[in-house]
């Protein structure tokens, strides 16, 4: 808890949807720290967003507890091919799958592409978002807003509908909400708006799919460091990025792993339609 870094942070301005590699400090993923024990043994995940950030210390970490993992993300190759690396590294195989699921043949596409080579799905994260900052909400646009939408909620709502039929009963489907959902930012609107949309769905599909005994549950991340950060926010919240947390400092994407690893696992056999609060001490609703 005493060991991460603490803000203030150097300024570090970075045009969207950022770097990991070039962010100082560097977000600690579970590179050299996560440590598994086999309990997703031979299953495939399928993660959107896994460059960099909480989706690269989930892919990680499944790997690291015998996954399988095909890693969805926009265009920040060099970050995609580092987590294939340390996917690889922990002996297991690996898909890279760039492009936008803002479009909806895109979403098809990564569900197509990974059973084509693993031959099903037994785990799907949906974790990419986009998000930007702004004071009013005249400075959104129409385009940003629907963006916004298509990216965070839409795409979840066609690639969970997409992989449902190549995912048995025992699967699992987790998707990344928000502190945000319960404590909507202002500078945040849009972002915010669709991390409630994300919780309201993961409770209304787990239900759903309660029957056919896929479980459904969302993550709600508070601060955590990682390159939506810098890449989408003012230089003088990135510097002080996490000091308003109980622990005075952002999460690591390492320390909200280990949820990811619950939920997708057997031993969450009875958890379903829940959100999992990974803040630093800032309670969720």
């Amino acid at each position: 808890m005493t060991d991460y870094p603490k803000p203030p942070f150097p300024k570090q301005p970075q045009a969207v949807p950022g770097s990991q590699r070039n962010m100082h400090p560097v977000p600690d993923c579970g590179e050299q720290s996560y440590k598994g024990s086999g309990r997703l043994q031979g299953k495939i995940a399928l993660i959107t967003g896994a460059d960099s950030g909480i989706g690269r210390a989930v892919a990680i970490a499944f790997a690291r507890e015998g996954a399988d993992v095909a890693i969805a993300y926009l265009n920040e190759h060099e970050d995609a091919l580092e987590t294939a690396r340390w996917v690889e590294d922990a002996g297991r195989q690996t898909l890279l799958l760039p492009g936008d699921i803002a479009h909806k043949a895109q979403c098809q596409t990564l569900v197509d592409k990974t059973v084509e080579r693993f031959g099903r799905i037994d785990i799907l994260v949906n974790n990419a978002a986009f998000q930007m900052s702004h004071d009013t909400i005249e400075d959104i646009t129409d385009e940003e807003w629907v963006m916004t939408f298509d990216v965070n909620i839409t795409a979840m709502f066609r690639i969970c509908k997409a992989a449902l039929k190549h995912m048995k009963a025992g699967s699992s489907i987790i998707n990344t909400s928000s502190v945000n959902s319960d404590l909507p930012k202002p500078t945040l609107l849009a972002y915010a708006t669709t991390k409630g949309a994300i919780a309201n769905f993961t409770g209304g599909l787990a239900q759903m799919l309660g029957p056919r005994n896929i479980r459904v549950n969302s993550v709600a991340p508070g601060p955590i460091w990682t390159p939506l950060i810098v890449s989408t926010m003012p230089d003088d919240e990135v510097q002080n990025f996490g000091s308003e947390t109980p622990l005075g400092r952002p999460g690591q994407p390492v320390e909200v792993a280990p949820i990811y690893v619950l939920l997708a696992s057997d031993e969450a056999s009875y958890i379903t339609g829940q959100r999992y609060g990974i803040t630093g001490g800032k309670p969720i609703l």
